[in-house]
Order: structure tokens, then C-alpha cells, then sequence
């Protein structure tokens, strides 16, 4: 199938001001989600020791997170295409920014469990309308800016990271931690929220009845494409899952390197995914976002079998930096694609293909480790080269809408 072509490279008219701090509200939001999200992922072993659960409690509880974010992405998606994506971003982020502190000042089994389940629900109503803010900006920009908006939570999550790692090593609780970041990231949202865009109804698809003040019944929102591109963002996920739970024991373990080496596979991982979003719109731009996605998905599956073939801690470092390279845009891209349906409000579009993303929480990492249980786990992980060439031939069918007409953000 034919890729429609890229953007006109000419050169973009200088933007309003308008624009330009909508697009600093919503990279304030991904900021926001990316450091409380590495935080926390930081502050998790000494969470666990303030609460004193082994590794089967610990699996059992974090299944609490998935759960609450499965129940606001469905309320969310039938929310958003009449109330809009801004009324529900704002109380997502505050939910965030309260309920994680509160997560890490857990002190009893019960208590933490509750507090994950929260921590679920407030993640799952942050994301889906803040891609669907992003879609909206990226429309008045007129060309690829949505990998940027990926770029920022990645920086956020590698930073919060970083500053959980040396909260620990300075003593400070992990309670205190969130609860500072919670309150600096909080003002900073406070700063900007009157710049936060009003999305309704202008966060709908080219030729949308929505834009003319009609709706369309929630059975004809799921379409073959985004169908497609729900699952395309199904099987990005189970990779980019597969990556976070399985890259440092493999890369410890493929040449007996050890507990530091697995940690820096991990790392290169991270570091690779955020450096392909924050080169990644320009190339969607260059190649169009269907071909790019093709490309993307090919160059992940072709990197990770070379990586395994080859084996040894070589080889894990060469198979996870290209998982990271090829992988880091796939998502966003989808995200912008569903955005841009026809005839669909874009806030919708975007929570169907969060939906889709959801089972891989679920289904990713344990499958993996059941392979990796009967053939060893340098050939389990062959599930992320199927599922990423996988990727690249679904890429095939997709259609590239276009972009629409550039819309004038509005700012309360």
C-alpha cells in the first residue's frame, strides 16, 4: 500500500503565542507523569522494606495497578468525547501528584494495596487525555511534534529516576521524596494550567461530524483502523514491557557479567528510546508516520534477533539499544494516527488505542518468562522479534488520514 508523503518540508510561519504555550502546558504534563513515575519506580525497594513484603506479595499487589487503570481508561473513553480532554487531564494530574506520595507512605499490606489501585486509576486518567491535549497541538503546529511530547516523560522518568537513587543514598524517605517533588511539580502545573488548551470540540478528527456539533454512537467509534492500530499498540507494548522487566536479567546472565552489567543493558535501553523520540518527528515527517512506523518496527525486530543471535553481554547491549531505537516512536506515532480518525472525536481515538495497550501490562512479561522457563530466556525474549516484525507488517494496512486543517488553540 501506498504512504502518503511526508509534510511540506518548506519552512513552518513563525507560531502565535497561543500555540507555543499550550505546547509548554502539555509538556509539563508528560514532565510531570515521566519524574513522579521514575521516582516512584526508584523508591520501590525501599517502599517494600518500609511494608515488609516478599516478591509473591509484591507481584500479587502491583496486579492492583493495571486493575485501576483499566476502570478510568473505560470511563475515560466515554467521557471524553463530550466533556473533553482538559476537564479530565487537570484532576489526573493533581490525582497523581497526591495519590503517589501517598503510596510511598504506606505502611500496612492492606493500605499499600488500595493506595497501587489508585495509583493505577489516577496514571490511567493523566495519559489518555493528555496524548489527546498533544494531538491537538500538534495539528496547529502542522507537522510531526507527538515523539517530542514521548521525549519529555522519557527525560522525566530517567531524571526522576536519578533523584529517587540519590534520595536513597541521602536517607530521605521515599514518602518525603514524592511528597517534594509532588509539591514542586504541583506549582509548576499551577503556573500554567490557564494554558492547558480547551479541546472541546475542537479535538476531533478531518471531517468530523463532532466538529459540526454532532456526535457519533459509541459502536461506530471502533473502526478497522483504529482497531489496528489498537493492536499495533498492544504488541509496542508488550515490547517496551518485555524491555523494562527482562533486559537486566538478561543482560546479567547472557555472559555471566553480573547484577552492574544487567543494570547498564537497561540503561542503554532507556537512553536509546529517548534519544529515537526526541530525532523521531523529523523523520515522520520525512518518511510520513506509516512508513516510519514500518521502518521503525522492521529496524526493532531485525536489531533484537541480530542482539540474541549474537549473544554473549555484547550482544545484549546491540539487541536492547535497537529495540530502544526502533520502539521509542511506535507508540506516539499510533497515538497520533488514532488521534486524527475521521469522524472521531481525537480525545476517543486516543483511548482506544490506550485500551489497547492495557493487556500487554498483563500478559507481556509472564509470557516471556514461561518461554523463558521451557527454551532459557535469550530465546523467550524471540517473542519480541516476532511481535515486532509483526509490528511492521500490520503497518502495512494502515492509512495515514492526513493531517487537518490547523485549528486555533484556545486557552481559558
Amino acid at each position: 500500500m501506498s504512504t502518503p508523503p511526508g509534510p511540506d518540508p518548506s519552512p513552518t510561519p513563525a507560531l502565535p503565542v497561543v500555540p507555543r504555550r499550550s505546547r509548554a502546558a502539555v509538556s509539563l504534563l508528560f514532565a510531570l507523569m515521566g519524574v513522579t513515575m521514575g521516582s516512584w519506580a526508584a523508591r520501590i525497594p525501599g517502599v517494600r522494606a518500609q511494608v515488609g513484603v516478599d516478591d509473591v506479595q509484591w507481584g500479587l499487589i502491583i496486579l492492583a495497578a493495571p486493575a485501576g487503570s483499566l476502570i478510568t481508561l473505560l470511563i475515560v473513553t466515554r467521557l471524553i468525547g463530550t466533556v473533553g480532554a482538559r476537564r479530565l487531564v487537570l484532576p489526573g494530574a493533581v490525582a497523581v501528584l497526591v495519590v503517589v506520595p501517598v503510596t510511598a507512605a504506606s505502611g500496612r499490606i492492606d493500605v499499600l494495596l488500595v493506595a497501587v489501585f489508585l495509583q493505577g486509576a489516577a496514571t490511567g486518567l493523566l495519559a489518555t487525555p493528555m496524548n489527546a491535549l498533544a494531538v491537538l497541538v500538534e495539528r496547529d503546529y502542522r507537522r510531526p511534534i507527538m515523539s517530542g511530547f514521548h521525549a519529555v516523560f522519557s527525560l522525566g522518568q530517567l531524571t526522576g529516576g536519578l533523584a529517587g537513587a540519590v534520595a536513597a543514598d541521602l536517607g530521605i524517605s521515599p514518602a518525603r521524596q514524592l511528597s517534594g517533588s509532588g509539591v514542586l511539580l504541583g506549582a509548576a502545573l499551577l503556573a500554567v494550567a490557564r494554558w492547558v488548551p480547551r479541546d472541546h470540540p475542537a479535538l476531533t478528527g478531518p471531517s468530523s461530524p463532532a466538529a459540526k456539533g454532532e456526535t457519533r454512537r459509541g459502536r461506530r467509534v471502533i473502526t478497522p483502523q483504529l482497531l489496528l492500530l489498537a493492536a499495533i499498540a498492544l504488541l509496542s507494548s508488550i515490547n517496551e514491557g518485555a524491555a523494562v522487566q527482562w533486559s537486566a536479567q538478561y543482560g546479567a546472565v547472557a555472559g555471566a557479567a553480573g547484577a552492574s552489567v544487567g543494570a547498564l543493558v537497561f540503561s542503554t535501553f532507556s537512553v536509546a528510546m529517548t534519544a529515537a523520540r526526541l530525532r523521531g518527528d523529523r523523520l515522520a515527517g520525512r518518511w510520513g508516520r506509516v512508513r516510519f512506523v514500518r521502518l521503525s518496527a522492521l529496524l526493532a525486530g531485525v536489531g533484537m534477533a541480530a542482539g540474541l543471535v549474537w549473544g554473549g553481554t555484547a550482544g545484549a547491549f546491540l539487541a536492547f539499544a535497537l529495540l530502544g531505537v526502533g520502539s521509542g516512536c511506535i507508540i506516539p506515532t499510533v497515538m497520533a494516527l488514532a488521534g486524527n480518525q475521521p469522524g472521531i472525536a481525537a480525545g476517543q481515538g486516543v483511548a482506544v488505542a490506550s485500551l489497547g495497550q492495557w493487556p500487554a501490562f498483563l500478559l507481556g512479561p509472564p509470557v516471556i518468562g514461561a518461554l523463558a522457563g521451557v527454551v532459557g530466556l535469550r530465546w523467550g525474549l524471540g517473542l519480541v522479534v516476532v511481535s515486532a516484525l509483526l509490528i511492521s507488517a500490520l503497518a502495512g494496512r494502515l492509512r495515514d488520514p492526513g493531517q487537518p486543517e490547523r485549528q486555533v488553540l484556545r486557552t481559558p
